[in-house]
């Protein structure tokens, strides 16, 4: 098995249907981090197998640079799952980086689709393990099994919240997909989030919020994707142009934070080593930094690379 780097930036992750052509070209142009090829919900039953064959094409033909490409297949409660992954894979497996399982229930589901993979990998002499898996928790079975599914193969990169299938899938009170179910006084969506997080960041994992289907509504998605982003998620789907803008803004640190993320650990380095003293805490300007200030600047930091900023301050030593 490869080892792959599998924290790719996933600000934004674009949906765009397998079966137009239209929308499959125009997708390469928008500034999405991600964009997965949809043979799911997206493709109508008697589109799905012409789809496959659409998708295989523009991966290979079309120019997705900067971007992570992603096929969602169907889910293995369907009769559609293993002629998705074969298809798609002999086809294009090297321009690919991801498979992602809808609808995921149980660990097993994703072990059957990791040997799949490594069977057609090895059948097709392609570089094995080097493709990932993308796994979407959209119901009650699959939130219980999520730590489990987290753990079930290297493969996996992100965990994803199914927000319509799983507000259907327990009964919630409400048809906005997204957005809070009338009488009830708190964030209906934060234990699922969490959950998810929680198993995400055991595994090393990324985190990536569903979908707000009101398209037009560019301040409900907003507000909805910046409360899956002070939790701490990496992304949040994007089913429209005009909201890839925002996700790639919400899910980015501000200049402001970046920079001094990034003076935190110059100065940091810089305190613990022989000419700062060798020192376990200093200051920062009024600001008291340690190792535990150093991971927090990590993580905004490296949010930051990893969408391509550039700091705008640097750090000084100190006169003696």
């Amino acid at each position: 098995m490869t080892t792959v780097n599998r924290l790719r930036p996933r600000r934004s992750c674009l949906a765009v249907p397998g079966s137009n052509p239209r929308f499959l070209e125009k997708a390469q142009g928008l500034p999405a981090d991600q964009v997965f090829l949809d043979l799911e919900d997206a493709c109508a039953p008697l589109a799905k197998p012409g789809a496959r064959h659409t998708i295989v094409k523009f991966l290979n033909e079309g120019d997705w640079t900067g971007k992570t490409r992603v096929v969602r297949v169907n889910d293995w409660t369907t009769e559609w799952t293993y002629r998705d992954v074969v298809t798609v894979v002999e086809g294009a497996g090297q321009n690919l980086d991801c498979i992602m399982l809808p609808k995921v229930q149980t660990a097993q589901q994703i072990v059957a689709l990791d040997l799949l993979l490594t069977q057609i990998e090895k059948t097709m002499g392609f570089e094995v393990g080097r493709i990932g898996i993308e796994a979407q928790i959209e119901n009650a079975q699959g939130l219980n099994n999520v730590n489990e599914i987290a753990q079930a193969s290297p493969r996996i990169e992100t965990i994803i919240f199914g927000p319509a299938d799983f507000m259907a899938s327990i009964n919630m009170k409400s048809l906005v997909v997204g957005e809070q179910p009338p009488g009830y006084p708190a964030d209906a969506y934060h234990y699922i989030l969490m959950k998810i997080l929680m198993a995400a960041r055991a595994n090393d994992l990324q985190a990536i919020d569903g979908p707000y289907l009101q398209i037009r509504n560019v301040d409900g998605y907003r507000e909805v994707a910046r409360r899956a982003a002070a939790l701490g998620f990496d992304g949040k789907w994007v089913l429209h142009p005009g909201q890839v803008e925002a996700s790639n803004e919400i899910f980015s640190p501000s200049q402001e934070d970046y920079d001094h993320a990034e003076l935190i650990l110059d100065a940091y380095d810089y305190y613990t080593s022989e000419a700062g003293g060798k020192k376990g805490s200093a200051m920062l300007g009024d600001e008291m930094i340690d190792e535990a200030s150093r991971k927090m600047a990590l993580v905004i930091a490296g949010k930051g690379r990893a969408a391509g900023m550039r700091r705008t301050s640097t750090f000084e030593i100190p006169e003696a």
